[in-house]
């Protein structure tokens, strides 16, 4: 049975942008639709009965709602919907555990924060062992993520062409579940993969200027040649998808953000090793391309 798609519904503005995000990836996987709601009830130090008795009605009625909106846009699409009743992030987990990705929807872009600005974000982000696809509600998610009306399959971006896919791969130690899940996105989307490759290097070693020269002179050469060894085995699973690499330039961070400006999506990978939760397991490249980029951004875990 295809794992579902799921979408953890929340009160922030993207959340509805990201049920459509969702809805239209269901469809190109073929796979069912899964609306889930985390809600918990909060002590009356921290939440008035008011607020409290709002945030649970809005856990029942909005994802309803917006599955009503969804079948008659995908009107051939297994939606379901279901309300969880404790710790959002620990809710969200085990939502995740059991489909092929999930889906959340964060607060605008443009903010300090970004898109791990919300606590339920970031702490899902950095412990689930499932891919996690971040939808924002600014620019970026109204053009990548809102309907924009026709069939079941349209580009949800409103746009003939849709944008590559982008993925940033560290040629000396390349995460294969991300690279996999991007050229299988890439593949249902029918665009172009841009690999953009790079490392952070330190920027002085110990045994002095002259040997840095050296190391860095013939990094470049030896990265590229990792890297086509990497996508060799996922390009002959993926015949038709087109990949154009990006020589390394700048920062990974800020090119894999910029190359994200036109993207249907971008994806990043997250190291087995980072076990802690928080920014420091998400790991300080994807926190900058995370707060930086206005596409949807899936965070694939190594296993």
């Amino acid at each position: 049975m295809t794992r579902p798609v799921t979408v953890g519904m929340n009160n922030t503005a993207g959340s509805v942008l990201a049920a459509r995000w969702g809805a239209h990836e269901a469809s190109l996987r073929d796979a069912p639709l899964r609306l889930v709601s985390a809600w918990e009830w909060q002590p009356y130090a921290r939440a008035s009965l008011a607020s409290n008795e709002m945030a649970e009605q809005w856990s029942r009625r909005v994802p309803v709602e917006t599955a009503a909106e969804l079948r008659r846009q995908y009107p051939g699409l297994d939606i379901t919907t279901e309300r969880l009743t404790g710790p959002p992030p620990e809710m969200l987990c085990r939502a995740a555990a059991e489909s092929g990705l999930l889906v959340i929807g964060v607060g605008g872009l443009g903010t300090r924060a970004g898109f791990l600005g919300g606590s339920v974000a970031s702490a899902t982000v950095s412990v689930t062992e499932r891919p996690v696809v971040l939808v924002g509600s600014g620019r970026g998610a109204a053009e990548h993520g809102e309907y924009e009306g026709g069939e079941r399959g349209d580009d949800v971006s409103g746009t003939k062409d849709p944008g590559p896919v982008v993925v940033g791969v560290d040629p000396g130690r390349p995460n294969e579940e991300a690279l996999g899940f991007a050229f299988e996105a890439a593949s249902l989307r029918s665009v172009r993969l841009d690999v953009i490759h790079g490392r952070h290097r330190p920027a002085r070693s110990a045994h002095g200027p002259e040997a840095d020269q050296v190391r860095r002179a013939a990094e470049p050469g030896r990265d590229e040649e990792l890297l086509r060894g990497t996508l060799a085995p996922w390009s002959e699973r993926y015949p038709a998808v087109a990949v154009r690499e990006h020589p390394p330039g700048g920062k990974p961070a800020r090119e894999l953000a910029d190359a994200g400006a036109g993207a249907s999506l971008v994806v990043l990978g997250l190291e087995a090793r980072r076990r802690r939760r928080g920014v420091a397991r998400v790991g300080h490249m994807n926190h900058a391309v995370l707060h930086r980029c206005s596409a949807p951004v899936a965070v694939v875990p190594e296993r």
